[in-house]
């Protein structure tokens, strides 16, 4: 196999050389790319039922709230108001009121209601208008106890759906790659990173797990059998079977969005090349013919063109093409330096790698016409770019608090928090809604 293959496979991708629908629309603006996030408080979780509560369901009633603040201070169209201890102290006041929360500076209110029937629990949640004064909607989950997480997950999904019309991901998953060992493992978490699991355990080398949108599948480049090749593991059973083997280098694989067709980089006829084909690792077709190193495919959201880097213009550039590899243009031409592009579900911007003025590797992005070029980090080295199903979150890898760990913004910048803290943890990919 070509030496320099195997060193471009095995180094990081960076090389460290109210509408219609019933929804109030906030702010969102998608053509320029600005968020002007909507402040929205979280009170507090009160008990309202009549019987003696112990001391872990007031825990229990403080984690739920503690998800549901966590998540709408994520969301890209929110800011989280806080309640103001000082204030109420000050006031002597035990609970804020609707007028309170205004002056705070919250333009929405979301309350929360507990009760304990048997060994569950029962959250009541309503969601004012702070300006307005006046309730908006509200609902009620009955989960068991055990299911504390996920119900404030849910609880956050639909207040993102009152306000804005969409889904909310905050049940989605994410995956990565962390050193384990000698070797680097898969993992999944949920999207703050919580309930990490671990999905391989085979003590070599796996590489750009990629979610499929179906099957609860992650697709990802493995060196278990001697050269690298594309594996596949099942999120739920962990069973893990391989997909393709070739000659040279089996990479970078990017699913399609309907989920039957797989996008990769192969080496078998002697050069790097981005091919497709089908679910079951057999080649539809070779979109790619040039003695230039071509890598990172990715689809757009519905499926007609792929974006890819080459280096053919004499550094990493970024390209666009059609699905079957006609009428290819170079996208990029802001940076001597351009690689790894992932293109958004909402298909307007490609985010990706790019060495800035300053020497570093930040993320960057622009629309798919090539213009907008926008940097969207300034410290660390970062790499390895994802959306988020909703097409308003990026989630990458960065080092600049550690060896590398997982950090996630929105899509201009804003709200970068840092997820993983192990260290030595890269490649990660956003999930399909689930």
């Amino acid at each position: 196999m070509n030496r320099y293959l195997i060193l471009f496979l095995l180094l990081p991708v960076v090389v460290f050389a109210q509408s219609n629908s019933g929804s109030y629309e906030i702010g969102w603006n998608v053509s320029n790319q600005e968020v002007q996030p909507t402040p929205v408080g979280v009170d507090e979780m009160k008990y309202i039922g009549n019987q003696y509560i112990t001391n872990d369901d007031s825990t229990l009633m403080n984690y739920i709230t503690r998800i549901v603040q966590n998540d709408i201070g994520f969301h890209a169209d929110f800011k989280f108001i806080a309640p103001d201890k000082f204030y109420m102290k000050m006031y002597e006041i035990k609970e804020l009121d609707i007028l309170a929360w205004q002056r705070l500076g919250a333009d929405y209110l979301v309350r929360l209601e507990a009760e304990f029937p048997s060994d569950k629990i029962r959250v009541r949640w309503k969601l004012y208008d702070a300006i307005r004064q006046q309730m908006i909607t509200k609902d009620v989950l009955v989960r068991k106890k055990s299911n504390w997480r996920k119900m404030g997950h849910e609880i956050s999904n639909q207040i993102v759906k009152s306000l804005t019309g969409e889904d909310g991901i905050f049940l989605t998953k994410i995956v990565y790659v962390k050193k384990v060992g000698d070797g680097k493992e898969i993992f999944i978490a949920d999207y703050d990173g919580a309930s990490e699991v671990q999905l391989t355990n085979t003590g070599v080398i796996n590489l750009s797990p990629c979610y499929s949108p179906k099957n609860h599948e992650v697709f990802f480049t493995s060196f278990l059998d001697g050269d690298p090749m594309l594996f596949k593991v099942n999120v739920n059973s962990r069973k893990m079977s391989k997909v393709a083997g070739f000659k040279g280098i089996v990479a970078a694989p990017s699913i399609s969005p309907d989920g039957n067709k797989i996008a990769c980089v192969l080496s078998k006829d002697g050069n790097s090349e981005i091919y497709v084909l089908d679910i079951k690792g057999n080649v539809i077709k070779r979109l790619t013919k040039h003695r230039s190193i071509d890598s990172a495919p990715t689809w757009s959201p519905d499926g007609q063109m792929i974006a890819f880097s080459s280096d053919r213009s004499g550094s990493p550039q970024l390209y666009i093409m059609d699905s079957d590899g006609l009428n290819l243009r170079r996208l990029t031409f802001q940076s001597r330096y351009n690689d790894s592009p992932i293109w958004s579900s909402r298909g307007d911007r490609i985010t990706f790698v790019s060495r800035t003025k300053s020497g570093r590797f930040d993320l960057a992005s622009i629309d798919t016409s090539g213009t907008q070029y926008k940097v969207l980090t300034e410290v660390g080295m970062n790499e390895n770019p994802h959306f988020s199903p909703d097409g308003k979150h990026i989630i990458f890898s960065s080092t600049r608090l550690s060896s590398g760990d997982i950090y996630t913004m929105d899509i201009t910048g804003r709200n970068q928090r840092r997820i993983t803290r192990n260290g030595k943890t890269t490649n990660p990919n956003w999930g399909p809604m689930e």
